[in-house]
């Protein structure tokens, strides 16, 4: 949906409302890295953690942006502040599950 709203393709941005464009390119980026992890994830490598936390960071780097652009009075969707919260708590949640599942190794080496 973010490449929609960002390429105009089939006129979706006129449909979405008051976007707020840095926040749908944050979105846009994070989707890649999103494949990425999932990629990582189903072949197990330690990297994956990396990639959702860089993903996370991205995340609550815009929604901090986005607070300061609300302050200023700039034009928002309340919806976009649900739905970046749920993107960080989501993108939180599979880094620690990733970080636990993945570095099952690294664990048993410091225990031994």
């Amino acid at each position: 949906m973010s490449s929609s709203v960002i390429f105009d393709w089939f006129n979706i941005r006129a449909k979405e409302g008051n976007y707020v464009l840095f926040i749908v390119w944050i979105n846009f980026i994070c989707s890649f890295l999103y494949l990425l992890a999932v990629y990582g994830f189903v072949k197990s490598k330690t990297w994956t953690f990396y990639v959702l936390l860089s993903a996370l960071v991205l995340l609550i780097l815009g929604f901090v942006v986005l607070l300061f652009h609300i302050k200023n009075g700039g034009i928002y969707e309340t919806k976009t502040i649900t739905a970046m919260l749920f993107r960080m708590m989501f993108t939180l949640t599979f880094s620690i599950i990733a970080y636990f599942k993945l570095n099952k190794s690294q664990w048993k080496k410091r225990s031994s």
